[in-house]
C-alpha cells in the first residue's frame, strides 16, 4: 500500500536562535552626538520637571534613544515609560516618572492635551520627560501652547552618521547577532546602498534571515542575492 502524503512540509524546519539585539544608550553609535548623549544621561536623573527634545529624520535613532532611556531608567530603579504617539492620550505624569514620548509631531488632539498636562504637572511630580519628533519645535504642527512649551526645552538635532559611523553601526549590530561582516560587505553596502541607517538595518535583518534559513555564511554573493530578492526594483543590485 503506497504511503499517504504527509500533511507536513518535508523541508527542514529552522529554529530561530538569533540573539535579540538590545537597545541601550551604550550601543547607540554616537558619531557627532556626544553632547546629546551626555544630556540624555543627565535627564535620566532629573527630577526637576524638565524636558529634553530630540529631533531628526527617519532612521536617525530617535526611537532607539527613547526606548533605551526608558529601559535604563527602570533598570536604575526609577519608573520609566516609553510611549509612541498612538499612546500619547494615555500619558499621565506620576511621581518620579521619566516619560519618553516618541513622534510627538503625530500626536492627535487628545495626545496633545495629555502632553500639555504632563508638562505642567512634571515639576510637582518630580518627574521629567524626553520628547522626540522629526522637526524642530517651531515647525511642529501642534497646538501653540504645546509647541511653545516644547521650545523651552533643551533641544538637540540628532546629527546623521557619516560613512565611517554607518560602517561601525553595521559591524556592531552584526556582531550582536553573532555575524562577522567582512570589509567587502560593508564597503559594498555603503557604496551602492541607501544612505539612511534604517535601510541598512533592514538589509542586515534580511541578510541574517537568509543566512539562517539557507545555512550559508554571510558573504558578498549572499548579500547580492538578498538585495535582488528583497529590495525595491529601482535599486541597482
Amino acid at each position: 500500500m503506497p504511503a499517504l502524503p504527509s500533511p507536513y512540509p518535508t523541508h527542514q524546519l529552522t529554529l530561530d536562535v538569533r540573539p535579540r539585539v538590545p537597545v541601550t544608550l551604550d550601543n547607540f553609535v554616537a558619531g557627532n552626538n556626544e553632547a546629546l548623549l551626555l544630556a540624555l544621561r543627565r535627564q535620566l536623573g532629573a527630577r526637576d520637571g524638565s524636558w529634553l527634545y530630540l529631533w531628526g529624520t527617519a532612521g536617525s535613532g530617535r526611537s532607539h534613544l527613547l526606548r533605551a532611556a526608558a529601559a535604563e531608567s527602570c533598570a536604575a530603579g526609577r519608573p520609566g515609560a516609553y510611549l509612541s504617539a498612538a499612546q500619547g492620550a494615555t500619558l499621565q505624569m506620576e511621581d518620579d516618572l521619566l516619560v519618553a514620548l516618541d513622534d510627538i509631531d503625530q500626536l492627535d488632539a487628545e495626545g496633545q492635551a495629555a502632553l500639555f498636562r504632563a508638562l505642567i504637572q512634571a515639576r510637582e511630580a518630580q518627574g521629567s520627560l524626553i520628547l522626540a519628533g522629526k522637526l524642530p519645535p517651531q515647525h511642529l504642527a501642534l497646538r501653540e501652547d504645546v509647541r511653545t512649551r516644547i521650545g523651552q526645552a533643551l533641544i538637540f538635532e540628532i546629527q546623521p552618521l557619516d560613512d565611517d559611523g554607518k560602517g561601525v553601526l553595521l559591524i556592531q549590530n552584526a556582531l550582536a547577532r553573532g555575524i562577522t561582516l567582512e570589509a567587502d560587505i560593508v564597503e559594498y553596502l555603503l557604496r551602492h546602498g541607501r544612505r539612511d541607517a534604517r535601510w541598512l538595518m533592514g538589509v542586515l535583518d534580511a541578510l541574517d534571515e537568509a543566512s539562517l534559513t539557507q545555512s550559508r555564511p554571510v558573504t558578498l554573493p549572499l548579500l547580492r542575492e538578498v538585495l535582488r530578492e528583497d529590495c525595491e526594483p529601482e535599486l541597482p543590485f
